[in-house]
């Protein structure tokens, strides 16, 4: 990618033994968002945690952008942790 993008990151940890659903309720939010970014990843990791990475190109660091909702309490151990970054050379 050219020009500059903004990158956003939404990492959450599922309850025990509840990774592949977390992973699962993310793939199908992330298919859902209001517009399609120009990228999209899903990653896991242990301990049952689940990454969304989207990638907007043309976009400003402060803009309003689609990002993955917090899921239901139960599915997880704590807040959703979010983190936005701007796409450098």
């Amino acid at each position: 990618m050219s020009g500059t993008a903004v990158v956003l990151m939404w990492e959450a940890r599922a309850t025990e033994g509840r990774g592949a659903e977390l992973l699962e309720w993310a793939r199908a939010r992330s298919a859902e968002l209001s517009r399609e970014p120009a990228r999209r990843e899903l990653l896991r990791a242990p301990q049952d945690r689940v990454l969304v990475m989207t990638w907007w190109p043309g976009a400003s660091y402060g803009d309003d952008l689609p990002e993955l909702p917090e899921p239901d309490a139960d599915l997880v151990t704590r807040a959703v942790h979010r983190w936005r970054f701007e796409a450098v050379g």
